[in-house]
């Protein structure tokens, strides 16, 4: 993520402001220069001051406080590049469905942020639906023997459970499953994996090499997740994957490391737009230095990133038990691992 400030006041902002606190600007994010900009009206229509020469309008989704992107004024789509993909939303006249909604989209709209960067194609199901990606935001049903909504991804369609955005059920969840690290980004992360496997491994002929790091993804993926909730995820697994719900299936493993993947490059992105460094007096040698000195979503190689996420992050952590808090990424990557994080890397920058 980048570090934004006001055009009007030079005021540092938060990706999620629609308001500078400083000068009362109104704010946007314009997704076409990757700029969260100030705004001053013209009409009934908006002049973002880092992109003069258009006019915007804010999406649909900004009454509901649930969108802060601006759309060009010529173009057809009431709703942002982000928002247009909703195909379900919860009812919004139940307070509890529109606070966790809105929290719903401050993640899913960093998750964008990132695939845009990456200039990765995400057309709708309207515009192809063969290939269109869609989100449902759905809610238990208040009946109490009602099945409950399940997290997960079909064909292109990604369903988040509405109740993920509740702290406290996330939470519950979190320990019940033994699970280190579990928020609604990376959620959004994990399942937009699941989709890009679809476009990137199998439609783009990938297979074969997906399937040498991976695994076999054509075992049955009901019994592989069974056997994963029956018996848990060997005792070695550390060794070979990012995670423990990553051994339950090569498909699973994949989008865990494609997680991975989006948390190391987005936080090392901001990491280099604070000028953070690590250079450890009590380290003997330099394995431990890091500098982010360069863009982390156009990065050469995996190595790179690496080089600079293993010590950042080890930093990081100890900040965190500094607070009393738990690790910031409570994960150790092995060379396997790295390996998957590897091919992540080609697909997303294929030449």
């Amino acid at each position: 993520m980048k570090l934004f400030k006001c055009q009007s006041c030079q005021q540092i902002l938060y990706f999620e402001n629609d308001v500078c606190v400083k000068c009362g600007h109104k704010l946007g994010y314009v997704p076409e220069v990757a700029t969260l900009s100030a705004v001053e009206p013209e009409g009934e229509l908006w002049r973002a001051l880092a992109s003069r020469d258009l006019l915007y309008r804010f999406c649909a989704n900004a009454q509901h406080a649930g969108c802060n992107w601006l759309v060009e004024s010529d173009s057809s789509d009431t709703y942002c590049v982000s928002c247009r993909h909703n195909r379900t939303i919860p009812d919004l006249t139940i307070v509890d469905n529109l606070i966790n909604w809105q929290k719903m989209e401050i993640a899913k709209h960093r998750m964008f942020y990132s695939l845009l960067r990456l200039k990765l194609r995400m057309p709708t199901q309207i515009e192809s639906p063969a290939e269109g990606l869609a989100f449902d935001f759905l809610a238990d049903l208040p009946h109490p023997n009602a099945p409950r909504v399940m997290t997960g991804h079909e064909n292109g369609l990604i369903t988040i459970a509405l109740a993920e955005a509740d702290d406290a059920y996330r939470e519950q969840n979190r320990v019940a499953m033994h699970e280190p690290y579990r928020t609604l980004l990376g959620h959004f992360r994990h399942e937009i994996g699941h989709y890009f496997w679809d476009r990137l491994v199998r439609d783009g002929g990938q297979l074969d090499a997906c399937r040498q790091l991976f695994g076999d993804d054509s075992q049955d993926y009901g019994q592989a997740l069974q056997a994963y909730y029956g018996n848990g995820a060997p005792p070695d697994w550390q060794s070979n994957f990012v995670s423990q719900y990553a051994t339950s299936h090569p498909w699973e493993d994949f989008a865990e490391t494609w997680a991975h993947y989006l948390h190391i490059v987005d936080t090392l992105e901001i990491a280099r737009a604070f000028g953070l460094s690590t250079q450890p007096r009590l380290a003997k040698g330099e394995e431990l230095d890091a500098s982010v000195d360069f863009d982390p979503y156009r990065a050469g190689e995996i190595g790179q990133l690496i080089d600079s996420w293993l010590p950042l992050s080890l930093a990081l952590n100890s900040l965190n038990r500094a607070m009393g808090q738990p690790d910031l990424y409570p994960f150790v990557l092995s060379p396997p691992a790295i390996e998957k994080l590897g091919f992540i890397h080609r697909l997303v920058h294929p030449a």
